[in-house]
């Protein structure tokens, strides 16, 4: 574990572990999907590593992002303490309901601005889609397969466009997002191929290396930032399995799978 604060970035990311990026973009600090808790048990799931750096050292944060608050792979319980103390939290409309203020719910195609620290105006953070699960998962009412999840696509004057996955395990939404967003530079792409074995017979209800490495084909991105692959037991894909799928796809260049509190430049040059 560090014992250094994370130093403000112009524009990159930084995985602590499991799921939790911190972004630094126009002036704002953003983290998502935050998980602080030492390795235990949580229910049916077990967390085995701990992030990298701890609340403190990340410091006042400007915006949290939560991709959905059901699952404590994703949002655990010092995660939930620090998001509620932000300033604000975006997230899906029934996870804002669950965790209240100052939690924000989008729903996908909407967005909320941002004013800009670094006097570029204003951030933009556009809800997207997500399936957090196979494509022929049994539905809820509302069209969810496992639970309601959303990514997010960050953009702004002068600023790379980020996309952030979310726990989302279907190509096919990944194509959507492309043809509506069609100038994505960089992608924090959460991979790790999860499974459950009660749910959906044991199949990935996250991406496995192959199809993050399609995403990031179909995106036509510049630089993919791969999150969500350790430290939980159900987490059936590591950091060598990205890597592998990568290199055959042809697509290594794209990969910044370092060493976690590293910071990765969100655009090339």
């Amino acid at each position: 574990m560090t014992t250094n604060p994370l130093i403000r970035q112009e524009c990159a990311a930084t995985v602590l572990g499991g799921p939790t990026v911190v972004i630094d973009l126009g002036g704002l600090r953003i983290v998502s999907d935050p998980t602080f808790d030492p390795p235990g048990p949580h229910g049916y799931l077990t967390k085995t590593a701990g992030p990298v750096a701890t609340e403190e050292q990340v410091g006042a944060v400007d915006l949290v992002l939560v991709s959905h608050e059901a699952h404590p792979d994703n949002l655990d319980d010092r995660g939930r303490t620090f998001a509620l103390s932000a300033p604000l939290v975006l997230t899906g409309p029934r996870s804002a309901d669950a965790l209240g203020s100052p939690a924000v719910g989008l729903a996908p195609w909407t967005s909320r601005s941002l004013p800009r620290p670094d006097g570029g105006g204003e951030l933009t953070v556009l809800a997207v889609p997500a399936v957090h699960g196979p494509e022929d998962g049994e539905r809820d009412a509302d069209g969810n397969v496992n639970c309601e999840v959303i990514g997010f696509v960050l953009s702004g004057q002068g600023l790379p466009t980020v996309y952030i996955s979310g726990d989302n395990a279907s190509i096919r939404t990944v194509a959507e997002i492309s043809r509506r967003v069609p100038a994505v530079d960089a992608a924090v792409l959460h991979a790790g191929a999860a499974r459950v074995a009660a749910k959906f017979g044991g199949r990935p209800l996250s991406m496995d290396g192959r199809r993050v490495a399609a995403a990031a084909a179909v995106l036509g991105v510049d630089v993919v930032v791969p999150a969500h692959y350790d430290g939980w037991t159900h987490f059936s894909e590591g950091r060598d399995d990205l890597e592998l799928a990568f290199r055959e796809a042809g697509l290594s260049a794209l990969l910044n799978a370092t060493e976690h509190g590293s910071w990765t430049p969100l655009r090339r040059g």
